[in-house]
């Protein structure tokens, strides 16, 4: 179908974070675009306190490749070859961080000379880039409790809310008892020993993370967004902690929705609230559309929301999704817009229909 191409079109093109919040002209725009330049420092604070795992980059100043530096070469002689990752990390406030992944060291390099940047605006961090993933997740720790998602796979898919041959599990933990949906022991072990390198019992080291970091604690937990993957080239990194983005979803919704046999449709919080409004199913290729109608207070049925949505998100009284994740970043800005938004029901797009009126609760994640 043209419209599946369309989406993978536009899955391919997706946004960071900070870009969908300026998108939306959020206040703390800056703030996290520049919490998101300096996570891996924080990863590394925890690494050297805690022992965290993390993706540690291998960090150049963009002058060293510019030139290129005689330390550079050497790591281009010697890592050439491999897989990786690059960020190029803006030093000055308001500049966009550029990347690109899945390439060789040295295919990156060419790439990087293809950036029209000023090399003493920006530092470069080499990643490793893994073969083989096994698991990746994103979760939030806070005062409730534990709750996030886990996919075998690719970890782009949890954050960009664009899966491709498997289907995220949410895990929860309200520091009692331990769940998952669907149900897989194996992914949920792997949710407990994610949790456990977050669990700082030596009171010691939870001063000297408060101290560093303004670390903030739950039940000896460290408080915040964390991003991982786990895969047979590396084991397990963090790839990231986020208290700012942790503080957004201080009141995510730790225990499950519960289904409603009445439901037209059944799926996940992504953000909550509840609203009426008529339905409009729009695809990718509508949104090419300048005439599209779409009036304020429409309920925006869609198989998953990219940054192109975002208009029609401001406008929506509501969002329900086929697709999409529960700390995707599409669900944060709902979230952040407070719009109700269901994400991951699997059927939306099929079973609701142009014109139809419904009642959307994100709360219990039910159409009506």
């Amino acid at each position: 179908m043209s419209d599946d191409k369309d989406f993978s079109a536009i899955w391919k093109t997706q946004k960071s974070l900070t870009e969908w919040l300026e998108d939306i002209r959020h206040a703390d725009t800056e703030a996290i675009r520049q919490e998101d330049n300096d996570k891996r420092e924080r990863l590394a604070v925890l690494h050297d306190i805690i022992g965290l795992p993390f993706d540690r980059p291998v960090q150049f100043t963009a002058i060293e490749l510019a030139m290129p530096s005689p330390g550079f070469k050497k790591y281009l002689v010697e890592h050439g070859d491999n897989l990786c990752a690059l960020r190029l990390i803006p030093q000055k406030e308001k500049l966009p961080k550029l990347r690109m992944r899945g390439k060789t060291v040295a295919d990156a390099y060419e790439w990087f000379k293809t950036q029209n940047i000023k090399p003493e605006e920006y530092r470069v961090d080499f990643l490793g880039q893994e073969k083989v993933s096994r698991w990746a997740t994103v979760f939030i720790v806070n005062k409730q409790g534990i709750v996030g998602e886990i996919i075998y796979g690719k970890h782009f898919q949890l954050t960009q809310g664009f899966h491709e041959t498997d289907t995220p599990k949410v895990f929860r933990y309200d520091f009692k008892t331990w769940s998952i949906e669907p149900a897989n022991d194996e992914a949920l072990v792997h949710a407990q020993i994610l949790a456990q390198y977050l669990r700082v019992a030596n009171a010691k080291q939870r001063a000297e993370i408060t101290e560093q970091l303004g670390g903030t604690f739950a039940h000896n937990y460290l408080e915040g967004y964390f991003e991982t993957v786990d895969s047979e080239d590396f084991g397990t990194w963090f790839l990231d902690y986020s208290p700012t983005l942790g503080k957004m979803y201080a009141g995510a919704n730790i225990h499950s929705n519960a289904s409603a046999d009445t439901a037209l449709v059944h799926g996940q919080t992504g953000s909550p609230g509840k609203a009426e409004g008529v339905v409009i199913l729009v695809t990718p290729e509508q949104l090419k559309n300048p005439k599209l109608e779409f009036p304020d207070g429409s309920v925006l049925v869609c198989h998953v929301t990219t940054p192109q949505y975002v208009p029609l998100m401001q406008k929506a009284a509501a969002i329900v999704t086929d697709q999409g994740g529960i700390l995707s970043h599409a669900a944060i800005v709902a979230r952040e817009l407070k719009v109700p938004c269901i994400v991951g029901t699997g059927n939306a797009t099929q079973v609701l229909k142009n014109g139809q009126r419904v009642t959307v609760d994100a709360n219990t994640g039910t159409v009506v």
